[in-house]
């Protein structure tokens, strides 16, 4: 029996497993709410069916009695490929039932058309799916596409995505078809909160958000264990939070968006804007700042603000145990890290400046991660939005 075929309640172990495992049967019942009785009948067929194993004993356990036995999940029954799609290129990683990756590739992308970039990704997909993983090993269960924008995982469809300038695109139907296997979509930040959660620096906290700094500036929401898809798919998407002080204009079309001044491209723009040298890289800006010119460490100035003001505005707004600074925009992080944190605590109210803030850079495969992530959930919940937490009993 597949894992969707399963009860309410042997998702509900199994996510657990996947999550907190190994455990006993006993601190399972603790954890997931259900008897004793109930967690032997929902892990029985999960076993047989080879979804979980026994591990022995827990290290020092000498207690009177039957011994507790260890379960835990079974990494090596499904594969799935995680795909992260930039403007640029494909990242892809084939990944066992944790997420862990197996096998990495990258692919450049020679133009942003949706059939080309479909075409890419099927390549992607059947060569990280021929990868060798030994003789029994299964074959790709299901793929995981993660892309930036607001994206529909219930439709599968990427309703408008800035940096590919992409507009109502069926773009999981379309992966499937050119692939041959069940595919998901989702926004990227939301993919990666869900990786986190599980297995990042989110793991066994209550509520926790991933703030994300690069060509463009997301926030993933992750509160009792839920990660927060929005009623009409969209959430957390700070980078269009008005801060005020430009009037840039954002790729949304508004102006004083944080990632309006704080992106990479934007940060790129102000630096050429201040010293006149329209042929600037993202490294050449930061190369100055480092060095001291006045003009680009402004610039850095006003975008840690930026930051500071929008991760404080999270942190009013839901109270997070941890808020998490990622992307590639983190190599600079030295550059506006006094600036954010001295923004975050002015605005952040009362003992919401007390939030844990870890920057923790995270190279793309672990974004293509999230996306095998989002995979491997919906084995087990398949009418589920990204993160979505599963009731117990």
């Amino acid at each position: 029996m597949s894992l969707s075929q399963q009860p309410p309640a042997a998702a509900l172990v199994f996510q657990t497993l996947l999550t907190q495992g190994p455990l006993t049967r006993a601190e399972l019942g603790r954890r997931t709410g259900l008897s004793s009785g109930a967690v032997t009948k929902v892990s029985t067929p999960l076993l047989a069916d080879g979804w979980i194993t026994e591990i022995g004993q827990p290290v020092g356990e000498r207690q009177p009695g039957r011994p507790a036995t260890l379960v835990a999940v079974r990494p090596d029954r499904a594969r799935f490929v995680g795909v992260k799609v930039t403007a640029d290129e494909l990242i892809g990683v084939l990944a066992d039932l944790t997420a862990t990756p197996l096998a990495t590739r990258r692919v450049t992308l020679g133009s942003r058309d949706v059939g080309t970039v479909v075409r890419a990704i099927a390549r992607l997909v059947g060569k990280l799916a021929a990868e060798p993983g030994g003789e029994h090993a299964p074959e790709v269960h299901s793929v995981g596409v993660t892309i930036s924008g607001d994206v529909d995982g219930h439709t599968g469809a990427v309703r408008y995505s800035p940096f590919l300038d992409w507009r109502g695109v069926q773009l999981a139907a379309l992966v499937e078809s050119a692939t041959g296997i069940a595919t998901v979509i989702d926004n990227d930040v939301r993919a990666l909160t869900v990786a986190e959660q599980w297995f990042g620096s989110g793991a066994g906290l209550s509520s926790f958000a991933l703030v994300t700094v690069g060509a463009g500036i997301g926030c993933g929401i992750s509160i009792n264990g839920h990660v927060v898809s929005g009623a009409h798919g969209v959430s957390g998407e700070i980078g269009h939070l008005p801060v005020g002080g430009s009037d840039r204009v954002c790729t949304c079309g508004n102006t004083g968006c944080v990632e309006a001044i704080a992106s990479a491209q934007a940060i790129v723009d102000q630096v050429r804007e201040e010293t006149g040298d329209t042929a600037l890289t993202l490294a050449d800006a930061t190369r100055l700042a480092h060095n001291g010119d006045e003009a680009a460490r402004r610039v850095f100035t006003r975008a840690g603000r930026a930051l500071g003001l929008a991760i404080a505005s999270v942190a009013n707004l839901f109270g997070p145990e941890r808020i998490i600074i990622s992307g590639e925009g983190v190599a600079s992080y030295d550059l506006f890290s006094d600036e954010i944190r001295r923004a975050f605590g002015a605005q952040a109210f009362g003992t919401a400046a007390d939030c844990d803030l870890v920057v923790r850079p995270l190279p793309f495969e672990a974004w293509a991660r999230g996306g095998a992530a989002v995979a491997a959930q919906r084995l087990f919940a398949p009418g589920r939005t990204a993160g979505s937490a599963l009731p117990a009993g």
